[in-house]
């Protein structure tokens, strides 16, 4: 799809745009919606995370928008460095982009993805939301929480991306880049 680095990074910018926007909203509603609420005796999850004055990381409560930035930065800087560049490596090596069928190749470029993403996103998500508030710190709860953390995620990473967001990114990616190839064509 991307053919340049200008490109990839636009690219790598709208996956990781919708991507954490859905992670944050699944970890916080889906994952663990319940147990702030019963925590805070609200009804609404929103409600829940302003009464407990934002969501802790690293210890200090940070509000939702801090969370999605942070975990932007964070994802849109691994994407660009570990992500795309591997995850092509990797699909490459099983199959050959020119005699592949591209949706099968595309498809093992998000598999590779996921499978390089998930695990080191889980990984961060667990120092971040550590409990340091509440609790010392201990290598084995890290690790606990962070294999609990890929066995939430990996499933949703997984469908998600194969069948909503990495549709939706190359189908909004098309038609960007489209336009500028148009544009460029009748000039």
């Amino acid at each position: 799809m991307p053919k340049n680095q200008f490109e990839r990074m636009i690219f790598a910018l709208l996956t990781v745009f919708v991507t954490v926007h859905a992670y944050v909203f699944y970890s916080l509603y889906v994952i663990n919606g319940e147990t702030f609420t019963a925590a805070t005796g609200e009804l609404y999850v929103s409600e829940a995370i302003r009464k407990m004055g934002g969501i802790f990381v690293l210890g200090r409560s940070v509000p939702i928008w801090g969370v999605v930035l942070i975990e932007f930065f964070l994802a849109y800087l691994l994407e660009i460095i570990l992500g795309s560049p591997c995850s092509f490596k990797l699909a490459c090596k099983v199959f050959n982009p020119q005699e592949t069928h591209p949706v099968l190749f595309e498809t093992a470029i998000i598999c590779a993805t996921v499978g390089l993403m998930c695990p080191v996103m889980s990984f961060l998500a667990a120092v971040l939301y550590y409990p340091y508030a509440y609790m010392d710190f201990h290598v084995l709860t890290l690790l606990a929480n962070w294999l609990k953390l890929i066995c939430y995620n990996f499933p949703f990473a997984f469908f998600s991306q194969l069948f909503f967001i990495q549709p939706l990114i190359r189908t909004v990616f098309k038609v960007l880049f489209r336009r500028k190839e148009m544009s460029l064509q009748t000039a």
